[in-house]
């Protein structure tokens, strides 16, 4: 038995995030007995590959206004100073620091 491992060379250029096919969404526990969902309804993102990982990077936003759990009281509340101070702060953004390949341990999941 013989085992061949092939590398796959990454597509080089920008490669956005479609927001028809994409979700950003979250859950938290409130007073740590229910979960409350929601999502942010506008967002961006892009990961742009060249030749190299090592000048890779991944970068998204989402606008704070957007935030949604199905409860317009509680969204104005989350909008508010108390928690995003969306006025202030319009939106959340990432930006990546380092992309780098996947070890053999940790090909199966990015969690472990």
């Amino acid at each position: 038995m013989s085992i061949t491992t092939t590398r796959t060379s990454l597509p080089t250029g920008t490669w956005s995030v479609d927001p028809s096919h994409s979700n950003v969404e979250f859950s938290v526990k409130h007073l740590g007995i229910a979960s409350v969902r929601g999502a942010f309804n506008e967002f961006e993102g892009a990961l742009e590959l060249g030749d190299d990982l090592a000048g890779a990077r991944a970068y998204a936003s989402v606008s704070v206004a957007s935030v949604d759990t199905n409860q317009e009281r509680r969204d104005a509340h989350l909008r508010s100073p108390d928690f995003f101070d969306a006025e202030r702060f319009p939106k959340l953004t990432f930006e990546s620091s380092e992309i780098r390949p996947l070890t053999p341990k940790r090909s199966r999941s990015p969690w472990i």
